[in-house]
């Protein structure tokens, strides 16, 4: 019953090419080889790819899942059958270095299209996503901090996609305050250290840090100089290679893969440096800098992981809500009188199903779109230096970087729930394969900064980032959504609702920043701020593809077209009608959090 994930081509073709009007602004921008037939061209190979190589291990993948093995490369990971097959072949292909520096081997292609890319790999096999994810954080990474002789050594294997990368942050005592690390790096003495250091400790919770993939791993490592000062100020980043030039094993391994509630086919791995040789990257002590040029990409990344889930549970739930029958639904289903030829109506044409399938699909599009959105800026400042250019770029990418990971995360998790809704029983066993969902897209919330460390964020440091020039940009950039909406006489009632939210999201950001007001009641209402500000910005997006729908291009059935506007007057006037909770929650601030309710005993417990 149902149907097997398939790319979504006709809605990213949609999205480039006329909610974007990608290929013509990076033409502008210095891409002219970037032509509207290649964007097409790329996406269908890379949508081949994952349905016909990826999603078959999906469910394979999860079952057998990653281990170490005492005899396998001197203790290391051994990946499930098939998934060694399946990287050469995604790195045959090129695809490691499809946005990659063409001075290292890379095709130089736009990060939008490898970010589309990304995402139809998220939505075939999660677990696999994320060894070619971390990859290109660390490239950026290394490109942007690295001196080169770094880069020159590492980086072509890199985007060859013959090693990957990792990066290794956390120890048991040291999570989200990396203040707290004690891994030690000590310049080596012997002249083997190659002007290196020798770095000693532990860290856990390390996503893809070894595997049978590649012959090389290299991990970015957080770490501590003698002498460093305490805090954040003292930490410092070190690229460590998981083989040494003549081949010999360096001096860390893996201890354990950790026993995960999903992403079994992803070696999150307990990884011991015992006087490993690493070589600084960047400045000693501006470590934590140099690292979250990587942890931005990968917050990007996040993001794009939990929309291609979204997709996929979008799809299992259509195909299932469409073959299911079940009961007769309240007046006939939408599409005419019940059929007197099956026993029950398809559970697609009862109105709480039709709800949720809906759902599922309304937040996935507008995630995608949000991040296609942030994806071209980028590139559009990439290439010719325009100041004007690079300082929107930045302005969008500093607000929209937690609210694509937090949201893009938080959606794909609800997309996955309801989709296991919508299936019933059927969603909560493993023949449909939506239960797996649920668990792989649950660890995207936590990861890469929790989903409250990206409000905090936003609230934090983001708002009021350059005097409050981003958010700025964000309200403008609503309004004028809105004022096509309403030139259109097929969306025009679409402009109000999204007016009303945006003068909600105004009201909550004015509120926040007030003249003193202190740290609680920011930090108490932060996580109900970033999905308000996420819901104006879907909106936004769902006005852009409404218009654009509207305006009737060539190539699109009528029933495409009409489906865009159909979701997003779904999405205004149901979907964002929650705005008005969010500001009530807001402004109540830390007052229900500090009084009274976990004081006391607990009841049952004192004997």
């Amino acid at each position: 019953m149902g149907a097997a994930w398939q790319p979504p081509l006709q809605s990213l073709r949609f999205l480039v090419h006329e909610v974007l009007k990608a290929p013509a602004l990076l033409a502008e921008a210095g891409w002219e080889e970037v032509s509207p037939e290649l964007f097409d061209d790329v996406l269908a190979q890379a949508g081949r790819l994952a349905a016909d190589k990826l999603a078959p291990l999906n469910r394979s993948g999860d079952e057998e899942g990653a281990r170490v093995e005492a005899g396998h490369d001197g203790g290391g990971v051994r990946m499930p059958a098939g998934f060694a097959a399946a990287y050469a072949a995604w790195r045959d292909g090129g695809w490691m270095g499809l946005a990659g520096d063409p001075a290292y081997g890379g095709q130089g292609m736009p990060f939008l299209l490898d970010a589309l890319v990304t995402e139809m790999v998220c939505a075939a096999n999660l677990a696999f996503s994320v060894t070619p994810g971390l990859t290109q954080g660390a490239i950026r990474a290394l490109a942007a901090h690295g001196d080169a002789a770094l880069k020159d050594r590492f980086l072509p294997p890199m985007v060859a996609g013959e090693w990957t990368g990792a990066m290794a942050l956390t120890e048991p005592q040291a999570g989200t305050d990396l203040g707290l690390l004690r891994t030690r790096a000590d310049p080596a003495a012997e002249p083997a250290g190659d002007g290196g250091y020798r770095l000693t400790g532990q860290k856990m919770f390390i996503s893809s840090a070894d595997h049978d993939l590649t012959g090389g791993v290299l991990h970015l490592v957080l770490a501590r100089l003698p002498g460093a000062p305490p805090g954040t100020r003292g930490i410092s980043l070190f690229a460590v290679p998981k083989r040494l030039e003549d081949g010999s094993r360096n001096g860390w391994s893996v201890l354990s893969v950790e026993h995960k509630m999903g992403l079994h086919a992803s070696p999150t791995c307990v990884v011991s440096y015992e006087g490993a040789v690493g070589w600084l990257v960047g400045t000693p002590h501006r470590g934590l800098a140099a690292m979250f040029t990587m942890m931005n990409h990968e917050r990007l990344f996040v993001g794009l992981q939990g929309i291609g889930v979204g997709e996929r549970a979008a799809q299992a739930a259509l195909a299932y809500a469409r073959d299911r029958v079940q009961g007769r639904s309240p007046g006939g289903p939408s599409g005419g009188p019940s059929r007197p030829d099956l026993p029950a109506d398809p559970i697609l044409d009862h109105p709480d199903v039709r709800r949720m399938v809906l759902t599922a699909r309304a937040v996935t599009d507008a995630g995608r779109a949000l991040a296609a959105w942030t994806a071209l800026w980028l590139d559009r400042a990439a290439k010719r230096g325009d100041a004007a250019v690079a300082g929107e770029a930045e302005d969008w990418a500093a607000l929209l970087t937690p609210v694509i990971k937090a949201a893009g995360t938080d959606f794909g998790f609800e997309a996955a729930l309801l989709a296991q809704q919508v299936m019933g029983g059927h969603g909560y066993i493993r023949d449909n394969g939506v239960e797996q969902l649920v668990r792989d897209v649950r660890a995207t919330q936590i990861y890469e900064g929790t989903n409250g460390v990206q409000a905090l964020d936003l609230v934090g440091r983001k708002l009021a980032l350059h005097g409050g020039r981003p958010v700025a940009r964000l309200f403008k950039a609503v309004e004028d959504a809105a004022g096509d909406l309403a030139s259109e006489p097929a969306t025009a009632a679409l402009a109000q609702p999204l007016r009303d939210a945006l003068e909600r999201l105004r009201a909550a950001v004015a509120w926040i920043g007030e003249e003193g007001r202190g740290p609680l009641d920011p930090a108490a209402g932060a996580t109900d701020l970033l999905r308000l500000t996420a819901l104006v910005a879907y909106g936004w997006m769902w006005g852009l593809m409404a218009t654009a729908a509207a305006r009737r291009p060539e190539g699109y059935d009528a029933a495409f077209l009409d489906a865009r506007i159909g979701l997003a007057r779904f999405f205004m006037q149901r979907m964002l009608t929650e705005a008005a909770a969010l500001e009530a929650r807001i402004r109540d601030g830390h007052a229900n959090l500090s009084g009274p309710g976990l004081e006391g005993d607990l009841p049952g417990l004192d004997g």
